[in-house]
């Protein structure tokens, strides 16, 4: 299994990115995909997830309105659209593989139940 996180970068207040995360070695459509990020000094924190069908989506309360997930079963990609960035998500974004199609919500921040993970894009949002 591998996922490769790429699309970071240097961003301005305000500005966007696309994230995307490519996978292989398994079954893409069958499993749910996370974002997460760890910000220097902090804990990694989850950001946001989907469902296998791209149906169930879930967003972290700091970035509702502002990133939107989706997913492209045909490409095997996951990808996270993030607007209005602000410098508090500045981090590494990583994304993972679930081990479920479509988690319940009280799991979907579980890191016990991702259970492979990309090498992490960093963002960086500074003026």
């Amino acid at each position: 299994v591998q996922l490769q996180a790429y699309g970071g970068g240097l961003v301005q207040p305000g500005g966007y990115l696309r994230l995307s995360c490519e996978a292989s070695g398994f079954n893409f459509d069958d499993y749910a995909i996370g974002w997460f990020r760890q910000a220097p000094g902090k804990e990694r924190e989850a950001v946001s997830c989907i469902g296998s069908d791209g149906v169930l989506k879930h967003y972290e309360d700091f970035v509702k309105g502002r990133f939107t997930i989706s997913r492209g079963n045909a490409k095997n990609t996951v990808y996270l659209q993030m607007n209005s960035l602000k410098s508090e998500d500045t981090a590494v974004y990583y994304c993972a593989v679930s081990t479920v199609a479509n988690p319940i919500l009280s799991r979907v921040r579980q890191e016990d139940d991702y259970e492979y993970w990309g090498q992490g894009t960093q963002v960086t949002v500074s003026s």
